[in-house]
């Protein structure tokens, strides 16, 4: 059955896009080379869905090699369920289950939703090179299938691999301070548990990663919001904040920060920091975008260096894909005692094949996180382009890197817009649903995540949801919020 019924359908790839795209192969034999090539692309979004390969003839002659190579490597494309045969029009890309594949019900329940462009999850497709992770990581798993494959701390050469990276940033690092868990949200969850009970106050950023406030909710904690402006953090306002509410913990995002995209100085760090000594809070630092910077800026010290006592959330979700399922923490020296006893409580430990597989993206980051962090950069300023040509109103700054846009709308019309925008076709996240305490309804969150072509198409679609909305305010959208992953 065709999958050509998106709105992207009929797009074309050159040869020598391809060409260049499948540089390399393994040639030996060359045709299943040049298909698991295509598969990979095709997989993880390089080619998109629904694109017309180059003929046979021209991709012959744009890779110099036989009619037989190419004529093969697509019949195996097609037989994995990668391509498709349409008389007349050409070969195009597809893959098995359809679109549909992307998509879980929990998240994206309703009817439409699979043609849907989806901009309320900010997470990017994989990178390059997970494909080929994943491969190497099996043919090592084996040698783990005789024990009981539970690792509460993680795998000891992903704790110190994890460590590295934090000695490369100037905060030496043992490996026993690295906890593994699957994914940034279980490290919330596991240090709200240690560190939080019943009716303590906790301070997070408004606006603030709603699954995360979640989770900290989960001990029992008290939310106290302390605002993130446009323009950035106020300090002083974070210092009357501490001042009278004496959080036991306070959960910042200091590096492009989600959804405003904010980073925090150095300056800004080391006095927050002091901040914190003073009331005996202890700051819990989510760090899950720190490696997105977009623009080639020397990154800030890790706000830890700066509070030796801060306790520091990582996450691969973002840097390389949300599938990996594997985040951490990195604990204060004395202080992983407690937070196993946590753990232990909700789980006992992340998958054995994905943390394999994160030791080797890990040994190969450089490579892999600069070809994301380019895809990502491109993607970013397609969507900027277009909003700032399509909703002249609309006000934000553009990032230094993170995911997505923080766009400030001319009224309070941000859930009346999403629900206008899902109408047409394209699901976003308005501002409510990143307050701590209500409001920010003047706000939405694009993110960047999707292919230039899909993001701009989207952006036409959001400006004739504006235009509807701004012509009937005060009206109020029906329907419930969505669930949010990311």
């Amino acid at each position: 059955m065709s999958q050509s019924t998106g709105p992207l359908a009929g797009r074309t790839v050159s040869a020598a896009r391809v060409a260049a795209l499948v540089a390399g192969f393994d040639r030996n034999p060359a045709y299943a080379g040049l298909a698991d090539a295509l598969t990979l692309l095709i997989g993880d979004g390089r080619i998109g869905l629904d694109t017309r390969l180059p003929s046979e003839r021209e991709l012959t002659d744009a890779l110099a090699v036989s009619r037989t190579t190419v004529t093969r490597a697509y019949a195996a494309l097609r037989d994995a369920g990668y391509a498709e045969a349409r008389q007349g029009s050409g070969t195009y890309t597809r893959v098995p289950g359809g679109r549909a594949r992307a998509h879980d019900r929990a998240l994206l329940p309703r009817p439409g939703d699979g043609e849907a462009i989806d901009l309320n999850c900010a997470a990017a497709s994989a990178p390059p090179g997970l494909a080929a992770a994943y491969a190497e990581a099996a043919a090592e798993l084996p040698a783990y299938l005789g024990g009981h494959g539970y690792f509460p701390a993680g795998l000891p050469q992903l704790q110190r691999a994890i460590a590295a990276t934090y000695d490369a940033r100037g905060l030496p690092t043992d490996p026993d301070q690295i906890m593994v868990t699957p994914g940034a949200l279980s490290a919330a969850s596991i240090v709200a548990q240690a560190h939080t009970g019943v009716g303590d106050r906790v301070l997070v950023e408004s606006p603030v990663y709603p699954n995360a406030t979640q989770a900290i909710r989960h001990s029992g904690a008290r939310l106290t919001g302390s605002p993130v402006d446009p323009d950035g953090w106020d300090l002083d306002a974070v210092a009357v904040a501490l001042r009278e509410t004496a959080p036991k913990v306070a959960y910042l995002i200091p590096d492009f920060q989600n959804p405003t995209g904010h980073l925090m100085t150095d300056e800004q760090r080391r006095e927050y920091a002091t901040h914190l000594r003073r009331t005996r809070t202890v700051a819990v630092i989510d760090e899950a975008h720190q490696a997105l910077s977009l623009d080639g800026q020397e990154m800030p010290q890790p706000f830890a260096a700066y509070l030796p006592g801060a306790i520091t959330i990582g996450s691969a979700s973002k840097t390389f894909w949300g599938g990996l399922r594997l985040g951490w923490i990195r604990s204060p020296e004395g202080g992983m005692e407690q937070l196993t006893r946590a753990r232990v409580g909700l789980d006992l430990g992340a998958p054995v094949m994905e943390q394999l597989v994160l030791v080797r993206l890990l040994e190969d980051a450089g490579s892999i996180v600069g070809e994301h962090r380019s895809r990502l950069r491109a993607q970013r300023d397609a969507l900027a382009a277009a909003i700032s040509s399509a909703l002249p109103e609309w006000r934000f700054r553009l990032p230094s890197g993170g995911l997505a846009l923080w766009c400030e709308l001319p009224g309070p019309l941000g859930t009346a817009l999403a629900a206008e925008a899902e109408r047409l076709g394209v699901i976003v996240a308005p501002g409510p649903v990143f307050a701590a305490e209500g409001g920010l309804d003047r706000f939405v969150r694009i993110p960047w995540t999707r292919p230039a072509d899909e993001l701009e198409d989207a952006v036409g679609r959001l400006a004739r949801a504006w235009d509807v909305v701004r012509g009937r305010r005060g009206s109020r959208p029906d329907g419930p919020g969505r669930v949010m992953v990311a």
